[in-house]
């Protein structure tokens, strides 16, 4: 949890809540630790009751709450704690994979903000990074439901020389040109948290 953040929600100052749980393992991730999702498991430094009862202490300090992971629509009780801040009178941000569209679209209507990754064209090169067969179409189908409800939003890549070449950033940028999206923003590889040596050792 990061208690307030300037850059995490565009133009709103915002509380950070990392929730555990992510379907994929992309190759680059720097939170790998939040990846198994244990839903018994209560040795958390936070639960949503200590969530709240900061959310509430905070009410005219802060302007918005983003709910990032992890992949956070991996959580059944997202959407509940997404009302209960909303109710605050705090606006709503989201960090997604897009890995989970039926979850996402259950969520939308409730959301101010979404930043979305976008990791590599959407075609069998997803995979490569997600570890995970057909990753692309979800993330389409995500793009597609933002982008449907006319949600501010933001697309972010996170590059890495090994992971991505000139064409595949070139094709990354058409096919979002064509689907109308704004550009994506290039985020550099983050070694710390990372736990793949190849890519930590080959960084630019």
């Amino acid at each position: 949890m990061v208690p307030f953040s300037s850059v995490d929600f565009p133009g709103t100052l915002a509380a950070v809540f990392f929730l555990q749980g992510c379907p994929w393992a992309c190759r680059y991730c720097h939170n790998t630790h939040l990846r198994p999702y244990h839903p018994t498991d209560n040795q958390g430094e936070w639960n949503w009751e200590k969530a709240r009862s900061f959310l509430r202490e905070r009410v005219g300090f802060l302007d918005g709450v983003v709910f990032s992971g992890g992949e956070p629509t991996a959580q059944s009780a997202l959407k509940e704690a997404i009302e209960e801040a909303r109710h605050m009178g705090y606006r709503i941000g989201l960090h997604t994979s897009g890995s989970l569209p039926d979850r996402l679209k259950t969520i939308l209507h409730l959301l101010d903000w979404v930043g979305l990754d976008i990791k590599a064209p959407m075609d069998s090169r997803y995979d490569l990074i997600t570890g995970m067969e057909g990753s692309a179409p979800r993330v389409l189908a995500s793009l597609q439901l933002i982008l449907e409800a006319g949600i501010s939003y933001q697309l972010r890549t996170t590059v890495h020389p090994l992971l991505h070449t000139p064409k595949d950033l070139e094709d990354l940028h058409s096919q979002l040109q064509q689907l109308g999206t704004h550009p994506p923003v290039i985020q550099k590889f983050r070694s710390q948290g990372c736990d793949d040596t190849e890519l930590i050792a080959t960084a630019a």
